[in-house]
């Protein structure tokens, strides 16, 4: 079970009564995101926190200022970032996955409102093929950034390099590849980091983009575990052989050991970090949650903090 040591719960705790007294609000459900929600954290780990709070005075979203639909604050290795619940229903109705996380996280902070029920619901409801897109641009983006080599244009546009001959650049684009001199000055050869904990983000996002397209043409979205080695153990050998199970969890023991910065060059591959475009919405597209029904978890949630 992923944990963090007592103290961190006691700082995160005196931070989150700051914050709502610095912004006049309360907040309702408080947990660890990132690493430490997924199992990768390191012990040089920051601490991420995501929280959902509600104006102390409700009034204020009739007020022509409003109230804040997101809070952040930096407390040095702790960074916080809030939604207030009228924003993190709206982004539960799309379907986004940060949001769905916040409730799968299994490190709760502040627990004013118990969102079992909302998470069974989400679970139930959210649209596969939104998260599917989210995944596989985490994954492509991940990759075109810190894996590949490439070039950047000077609106800091970036372009994989495929091929470099005859003192031109052959490079990928979204609709293909195009040709670059190599003395076009809008370009600019660059250095990539392709560490350990890049390739981990990029195999990770790769693996649940394909594994929820598999068991969803095999008839059911199987949501996979927020904990990256529960999902390695539990589901991904139903769609993934040993091999490419034992390369991700390799880079998980890696990442917890503290070499996260460690650069290992391309361990993923460029086939496997592009999972495919277009997936079938027929099989992977649904309407999603209700409107009506999350407003009703939005009262819930303001009834437990008022």
């Amino acid at each position: 079970m992923t944990t963090v040591p007592t103290h961190v719960h006691e700082t995160v705790d005196d931070h989150l009564t700051a914050i709502e007294r610095e912004h006049d609000v309360t907040v309702a459900l408080a947990v660890a995101r990132g690493s430490h929600a997924w199992g990768a954290a390191s012990p040089d780990s920051d601490y991420d926190v995501g929280f959902v709070f509600v104006p102390t005075d409700l009034r204020r979203y009739a007020h022509l200022e409003g109230a804040p639909e997101t809070v952040i604050a930096d407390r040095g290795e702790f960074e916080y970032q809030g939604w207030d619940v009228r924003t993190f229903a709206r982004l539960l109705a799309d379907s986004n996955e940060g949001a769905i996380d916040l409730l799968r996280s299994p490190i709760r902070y502040r627990l004013a409102y118990d969102p079992a029920d909302l998470t069974a619901y989400i679970e139930r409801t959210y649209n596969p093929i939104d998260l599917y897109h989210t995944w596989r641009g985490i994954a492509t983006s991940n990759y075109r950034k810190y894996v590949s080599h490439h070039l950047v244009r000077n609106d800091d546009e970036t372009f994989p390099i495929i091929d470099t001959a005859g003192g031109e650049y052959t490079v990928e684009t979204d609709d293909g590849t195009m040709t670059v001199s190599a003395d076009d000055e809008r370009f600019t050869e660059t250095q990539t980091k392709p560490t350990v904990k890049r390739n981990l983000t990029i195999c990770r996002a790769a693996m649940s983009a394909y594994y929820l397209e598999e068991t969803g043409e095999r008839g059911e979205h199987d949501l996979p575990a927020l904990e990256f080695e529960t999902f390695l153990r539990e589901q991904a050998p139903a769609v993934f052989d040993a091999d490419r199970i034992d390369r991700a969890r390799e880079l998980l023991e890696r990442k917890r050991a503290g070499e996260g910065d460690a650069v290992i060059g391309d361990a993923v591959g460029l086939e496997f970090a592009h999972p495919p475009k277009a997936i079938d919405p027929a099989i992977h597209a649904r309407d999603g949650p209700d409107t009506e029904r999350l407003n009703g978890f939005i009262d819930e949630i303001i009834a437990a903090v008022r």
